[in-house]
């Protein structure tokens, strides 16, 4: 496949899964093309496939039908070994309940996928450093997740998840264990990281956290159901 401009490229994505007896049909033909540098909301209510989806894009899970391309790259044509490599390197995660490990510091917790990419430990640190200081928490270094704020936490999970400079940013209801409020720096966060150049998928079923991106994709039974843009990004829709 050529380069065409997009990071992101599924074709007819299909996930199903088994409950008992029945087949689930998560994914029913997904067809999506996310350019790089773009910041798209996923949404769609508790069922929708808004996960599955996510879980596809972030090389979590393998699609039953279709083909997916990242970065021009066929994904189903990976060994286990690439796309290891693809999820430590390329894609940054942001998850709603943080994922940090309690007994490391926040330096080390940012850290940690370059100690998997075999990075060097005066490399890793100052690395670590300067991620903590773009999400403005170098003063917290070394305090532990027990000794953060909600807000805080995440903004450690933020800058671990851009420590590899990764090309996608994916972000599973970041805001979804936060108070208004600091959800709301959160996603003032998410907007610089996009205005300074970053691709950012962010999934929620909350209308106030996908208003912050430039395009919307809502998902429904398995279906994408509406795709829209908005070229002012968060301000246009205000």
């Amino acid at each position: 496949m050529t380069s065409d401009g997009n990071l992101i490229r599924t074709e007819a994505l299909e996930r199903h899964y088994r409950m008992g007896g029945t087949v689930v049909h998560a994914l029913r033909g997904v067809t999506l093309a996310i350019a790089r540098n773009e910041y798209v909301a996923v949404t769609g209510p508790s069922g929708s496939g808004k996960s599955t989806l996510m879980n596809l894009i972030g090389c979590l899970d393998s699609p039953d039908a279709g083909q997916y391309w990242l970065n021009d790259r066929l994904v189903s044509s990976m060994s286990d070994t690439e796309l290891a490599r693809v999820r430590n390197r390329d894609i940054g995660f942001v998850f709603q309940s943080f994922a940090l490990l309690p007994r490391a510091s926040a330096l080390a917790n940012v850290e940690l996928p370059l100690i998997y990419a075999g990075v060097g430990p005066a490399e890793r640190h100052e690395r670590a450093r300067r991620a903590l200081e773009r999400v403005g928490l170098a003063d917290r270094a070394p305090h532990r997740p027990a000794e953060l704020s909600g807000g805080q936490r995440q903004r450690v999970a933020i800058a671990r998840a851009l420590i590899t400079e990764p090309a996608l940013l994916l972000a599973d209801e970041p805001t979804g264990n936060l108070d208004s409020a600091t959800g709301a720096d959160i996603l003032a966060l998410f907007d610089e990281l996009h205005a300074g150049g970053h691709t950012i998928v962010l999934v929620t079923h909350e209308a106030e956290v996908a208003r912050h991106a430039r395009r919307t994709i809502q998902v429904h039974d398995g279906l994408v159901v509406s795709d829209t843009r908005k070229p002012g990004g968060a301000d246009a829709a205000a």
